[in-house]
């Protein structure tokens, strides 16, 4: 029997590279700590994608895997409702990835946007490496293996997603035919019974000449729901609806979050290659006196000078500390010069350093107690192995890499 998408189930991942920061929480972690109690949500700590740019030191891994998961816990993850777990506990992603490699052209991989970008911003490393090319398909095998009907993403990495997705289709032309599979599933449609049967042809029509994700689910759950058909024929359709055969690696849909722009210190995006960031479990005070000296708009040079609240980094900061009465206040005084630079900066910081001290609260209990971060993370990783061994036990089948 094929494997059906896991209709509930969202997975993600970040890379160790070090302590996180504002940027981190705001761009990926808060949406993650909203998403677990909404879906089935697994996360986990990309170490073997922190080799991809930085093989070439691993000997902090270990201590940057830790503080990745207690400041995951410390934002808010909750591991009795998500799975955490650390990449290169759960072997069978390097399996998958390395099935997958046989069917994945070269010139797929080379056309990622970030595979250039990450070159020329990461010129003195030499990203030369099968590794480096290949860290996009350990990405698409990381999704797949666990068969989410969603991954949260940023506009900007909606390109990951689409080869993860282009990968599926492909194995799934190669591995999900049968002798006359088109003749099965005709067969199946007339099954559905007449009504359905028309809808069913229309809703496919419409999501493979349109893209329109509306289209597909009602698809999905008019075959899913269907009690008239065998559950091979309800595998046929379903396998159909993506334009190839039986769907065993089920493509995944992108779940758009919301990214707010975190600037830096410096008024650049916030990242630890530009040193200006505020970790999650910085220092009150040190939070405090780093905000203070934050770059506002170059325009004011003197108090009385009025100034553009939409050309401060800190206005940014506002949008996302800030409630609307504090907006106003600030966007009024800023333009008129009735308030100076730090008198913005207050309300904000207030609201910034409370965070921060609770997470810097949270995180200390956690670190406290080294044998929970322990066990929660070997937790995590026998329920991912679980749900990764179903998968590559049906992709092995199909590959005919076992018997049966």
């Amino acid at each position: 029997m094929s494997v059906t998408p896991q209709t509930r189930r969202v997975l993600s991942g970040m890379r160790p590279t070090g302590p996180l920061h504002l940027g981190n929480y705001h761009g990926a972690l808060r949406n993650w700590v909203e998403l677990q109690y909404q879906y089935d949500c697994y996360f986990f700590v990309a170490d073997w994608h922190a080799l991809t740019t930085g093989y070439e030191d691993t000997g902090r891994l270990q201590e940057f895997i830790h503080t990745v998961v207690v400041d995951w816990l410390a934002a808010g993850l909750n591991p009795g409702v998500a799975t955490l777990f650390v990449q290169s506990h759960v072997p069978e992603h390097a399996e998958l990835h390395l099935l997958l490699s046989m069917i994945t052209p070269l010139s797929w991989l080379e056309r990622v946007p970030t595979y250039k970008d990450q070159q020329a911003q990461l010129k003195e490393k030499d990203l030369a490496t099968y590794g480096f090319l290949g860290y996009p398909l350990l990405q698409s095998a990381d999704i797949l293996l666990y068969r989410p009907a969603y991954v949260p993403v940023g506009e900007d990495q909606v390109a990951h997603v689409e080869i993860t997705r282009e990968v599926a289709r492909r194995f799934n032309h190669f591995y999900g035919r049968e002798p006359d599979f088109e003749a099965k599933v005709e067969k199946a449609i007339k099954g559905l019974g007449g009504r359905n049967a028309t809808l069913y042809r229309d809703l496919r029509r419409t999501w493979q000449e349109t893209g329109a994700g509306d289209a597909l689910e009602r698809a999905r759950t008019l075959v899913q729901d269907n009690n008239r058909i065998t559950v091979a024929d309800r595998e046929r359709l379903l396998g159909y609806l993506e334009g190839g055969g039986v769907s065993i690696l089920p493509e995944p849909q992108v779940l758009l979050t919301p990214t707010p722009r975190v600037p830096g210190l410096d008024g650049r995006k916030m990242s630890k290659s530009y040193g200006n960031t505020i970790g999650l479990r910085d220092d009150p005070d040190t939070v405090e006196k780093k905000l203070r000296a934050m770059v506002t708009d170059p325009a004011r040079v003197r108090r009385t000078d009025p100034g553009d609240p939409d050309k401060c980094p800190v206005w940014d900061l506002h949008r996302i500390y800030s409630d609307e009465t504090t907006r106003q206040w600030v966007n009024e005084g800023c333009r008129s010069a009735g308030i100076g630079c730090l008198d913005c900066k207050k309300p904000m910081i207030d609201k910034l350093v409370a965070q921060i001290r609770g997470m810097r609260k949270r995180a200390q209990e956690f670190e406290e107690q080294p044998d929970l971060i322990s066990g929660i993370v070997s937790e995590g990783a026998e329920k991912a192995r679980e749900a990764a061994r179903e998968t590559l036990d049906e992709v092995r089948r199909v590959m005919h890499l076992r018997a049966g």
